[in-house]
């Protein structure tokens, strides 16, 4: 009987069986999408191909690592590295002498320009990556000299395929400009084509001078001899090595060859898993709303099934075998649109250069699974929950209860929905004191309480908001007095309709804001503390080492002072996370003349007294508990743990960097020791057209002006920035297409309502002016109470970021609300119309 039953409900009700779909489809959509990122980011990985050859390599681990006592459990936090991580180059010489080790070769890599300076260039070559002599032959035996001789003091030996394409052989000369300077050097040899680019190899010693860190190397290779086995060899090599580097073999050797790698799981694994989390979340919220509601339209039903003798029990398996019949099939639908989903986002980011492009889409049946049966326990859930009340009355009393709506909700509801609401007031008055990270950890649990407390208490919403627009509605003639005594009269049904809108409201704006303020903010620093009057930047991976040196030579010019952008590693109330900072060359008692950052307190002068000063953001100096005196214990770009003194804390962090250094306490402890720019200010009286030649004549650079400091401004930011739209979008389409649809629901299961209106006289107009008044209503109030939600949920994350009020700028607030009102509008109004266009004899009669 029960099968029967659910299946003729979802057959005779076409309008619930197509919303609850819809709901349930785009749920399986969101949560397999965010799934599938997860589950790369768990699996993620690269096979080695310089080192595939070597079956263990040796290297620093890219992370850095704490732990905290949670109760009688150990905690690991870990964060990857902003440089890459070096190992001390004294460890070739301890694993050359292990009985089952063949050879240990040394590798490291810096970036390369080629510079005219009167000798030949190479034009036209692709970027060129240096190397000592002794990693030649890491690849394999194929990787060897092929032409001239091993290179000198001052000479340097080319992979065959850039000798020939620049039209070099050996005895040529090259100026070639790397972090640790500039020079002309000879070829005197070749070597064979390499597959990981072109490639310039140096005299060890020359290699360890000019990579800009000295005595540190990227990996060590290391080849078994004859008869030792690969796990015997990473056996005796972890032994020999100890705690002072990570031994990596198989698959994990693609790690130490793409650094990037760390980065991009990381990345995937918090879209997947934290904001796949929150998504998750607001995937089961929006399907057991739309659920319930298509529920709760059926007392009626469930009344005459009570009346003719069905059980309760009967009542709720019927229920059930609904939840069976039609969300397996509604998830199963939305796993195709969700791997679509999926594999859109995963190519941005690796457009974007978040994901290394070796990096593959895994797409595994876990994320599929786990959409159909979160789906499906959603609906079950939902719709018991609906059925609860009308399938416990009693036969006598259930047409009568179905006959109108209940004067007020459950006080069981009300106590949570309150409970709710005081949570997230409390959560975010809790974040008005934290620092901006911990601040914005906060913002989409304060956004997800808040929900739930306006999802339990929409009928009073409803009513509260019925009461305060039913004046202004009766104005509007008979239509507004309709809207009026309906919307007092369904708070129910209009809570329903108002819900999914402070839903879009809410999310989108909380992720959209942000990010607003943070560009606002970013800019504003940028404008207000850049005050150079040239910018010289790279045209290739970096500025030549001396360029700020050089640059202060120029006529006209009267302060230079080199920027070097690296990040820092700093722990906060037990997390770690990466902070962007700066490293200034020259006198940085000139560095005001250039960089205005609002010096608060302290002086950015002290920072040239010794290596161990940092300056510190207001923002940073408020996370790390610190001022001016203070040692703060903290990371730099690789890793290394320093406590430099603080000597500064000033107000413009945001866009510009949270921290500055001097250049010389960070330049060995960056990937690329090049300076990204160069802050230059003209002397009084002088020729800016002049200044910006001579400073154009400098190689491998550019001349701009300030707003060329915008341009190199802070990557993760802007991808940051990025991913809070592209979430945004998500979850507002998500929500958004509900709201339609759940709109869409309850204009359908009005058709009674709107035949008695018809038979009393009512004209189509007169109808379709009340529905427009109605979504007016709903629109309004649902934009009023989710803007009341994202800025209890902002003003504490913006504060403690920025340190600025939430910027709403207009050319966001006016389109997310014109959207919601077209989409009220639309989904109230195209259904009216269909109704309508039935005679109200036939309407009624339908309704039957």
């Amino acid at each position: 009987m029960t099968n029967g039953l659910a299946r003729a409900s979802v057959r005779f009700r076409p309008s619930s069986f197509v919303g609850t779909l819809v709901a349930l489809l785009l749920g399986a959509a969101v949560v397999t999408a965010c799934g599938v990122l997860l589950q790369t980011g768990l699996t993620a990985g690269l096979q080695p191909t310089r080192y595939a050859s070597a079956p263990v390599v040796v290297a620093a681990e890219q992370t850095v690592k704490i732990q905290k006592k949670v109760g009688e459990d150990t905690e690991t936090q870990e964060q990857t590295t902003p440089e890459r991580a070096r190992t001390d180059a004294a460890l070739v010489g301890r694993l050359t002498a292990l009985p089952g080790v063949a050879a240990a070769r040394p590798d490291t890599a810096f970036p390369l320009t080629a510079t005219t300076g009167g000798t030949p260039a190479l034009t036209g070559a692709p970027a060129l990556t240096g190397r000592g002599y002794a990693a030649l032959g890491i690849a394999g035996p194929a990787d060897r000299l092929t032409e001239g001789r091993a290179p000198g003091a001052n000479e340097v030996v080319l992979d065959a395929d850039t000798a020939h394409a620049a039209h070099l052989a050996p005895g040529a000369n090259l100026t070639l400009s790397a972090p640790g300077g500039t020079a002309i050097y000879r070829v005197s040899g070749l070597a064979a084509p390499q597959t990981t680019g072109a490639t310039a190899w140096f005299a060890d010693t020359t290699a360890d001078r000019l990579s800009g860190h000295p005595g540190r190397i990227d990996a060590i290779a290391v080849q078994p001899r004859d008869g030792v086995s690969a796990a015997a060899l990473a056996a005796q090599v972890r032994q020999a090595v100890g705690g002072d580097a990570k031994v990596y073999s198989g698959d994990g050797r693609g790690a130490v060859e793409h650094p990037a790698l760390g980065e991009a799981r990381t990345l995937l694994i918090g879209l997947g898993g934290t904001f796949g989390g929150y998504a998750t979340m607001t995937a089961v919220f929006v399907v057991m709303s739309t659920v319930a509601l298509a529920t709760g339209q059926r007392a009626r039903e469930f009344a005459l099934l009570r009346a003719i003798g069905a059980t309760p029990r009967q009542i709720r398996r019927t229920i059930a075998a609904e939840a069976v019949l039609v969300a397996p099939v509604a998830a199963a639908l939305g796993i195709l649109p969700g791997l679509a989903l999926a594999r859109w986002w995963f190519g941005q980011l690796v457009d974007r250069g978040a994901v290394p492009e070796g990096i593959r889409l895994d797409v595994g049946p876990l994320p599929m699974l786990a959409a159909v049966l979160t789906c499906t326990l959603a609906a079950l859930t939902a719709g018991f929950l609906a059925a609860r009340r009308p399938s416990r009355l009693r036969a006598a009393e259930a047409l009568g209860e179905a006959a109108v709506e209940a004067p007020r909700p459950g006080k069981v509801r009300t106590v949570l929905g309150l409970l709710f609401a005081a949570g997230g007031i409390a959560v975010a008055t809790v974040a008005a004191s934290l620092d901006g990270a911990k601040a914005a950890q906060t913002a989409l649990g304060v956004v997800m309480l808040l929900m739930l407390a306006v999802a339990l208490l929409g009928p009073w919403v409803a009513r509260i908001a019925a009461a305060v627009l039913g004046a202004p509605l009766r104005a509007g003639g008979a239509p507004g007095s309709l809207a009026a005594d309906n919307t007092r009269a369904n708070a129910r049904r209009l809570a329903s309709a108002i819900t999914p809108i402070v839903l879009v409201t809410a999310f989108c704006g909380t992720l959209l804001i942000l990010q607003s303020t943070l560009s606002h903010t970013s800019g504003e620093n940028v404008r207000a503390g850049v005050t150079a009057d040239q910018v010289i930047g790279a045209t290739g991976p970096g500025l030549p080492a001396g360029t700020a040196e050089r640059a202060a030579k120029v006529p006209g010019v009267h302060t230079a002072v080199g920027v070097l952008r690296t990040g820092l590693v700093v722990e906060s109330g037990g997390r770690l996370s990466s902070a962007p900072a700066l490293g200034v060359d020259g006198d940085p008692a000139r560095l005001p003349e250039v960089l205005d950052l609002d010096v608060r307190s302290g002086s950015l002068a002290d920072l040239g007294r010794a290596t161990d000063t940092i300056a510190l953001s207001t923002s940073l100096a408020d996370a790390l508990d610190a001022g001016v005196g203070d040692r703060v214990p903290l990371r730099l770009g690789d890793g290394t743990a320093v406590r430099p003194a603080v000597v500064a804390v000033y107000g413009r962090g945001l866009g510009v960097g949270q921290a500055v250094l001097p250049r010389a306490a960070v330049a060995a402890h960056v990937t690329t020791g090049y300076d990204s720019q160069v802050l230059v200010a003209d002397a009084p009286g002088a020729d800016r057209t002049a200044v910006a030649a001579g400073l154009g004549a400098l190689a491998g650079s550019s001349v701009t002006d300030r707003a060329g400091f915008v341009a190199q401004a802070d990557k993760d930011m802007e991808l940051n920035g990025w991913a809070n739209t592209v979430m945004a979008g998500v979850l507002g389409g998500f929500a958004a297409v509900s709201a339609a649809n759940t709109l869409v629901m309850t204009v359908l299961d009005r058709r009674r309502e709107v035949a008695l209106l018809r038979l009393a006289g009512t004209t189509r107009r007169q109808v379709r002016g009340m529905m427009r008044w109605e979504a007016l209503l709903v629109a309004g109030t649902g934009l009023t109470v989710g803007a009341v939600i994202a800025w209890i949920t902002l003003v504490p994350v913006t504060r403690g970021i920025a340190d600025a009020s939430p910027y709403v700028s207009p050319m966001l607030a006016l389109p997310l609300a014109a959207g919601a009102v077209l989409l009220c509008l639309g989904a109230t109004g195209l259904p009216v119309r269909a109704l309508l266009r039935t005679r109200p004899v036939e309407l009624g009669a339908a309704r039957q």
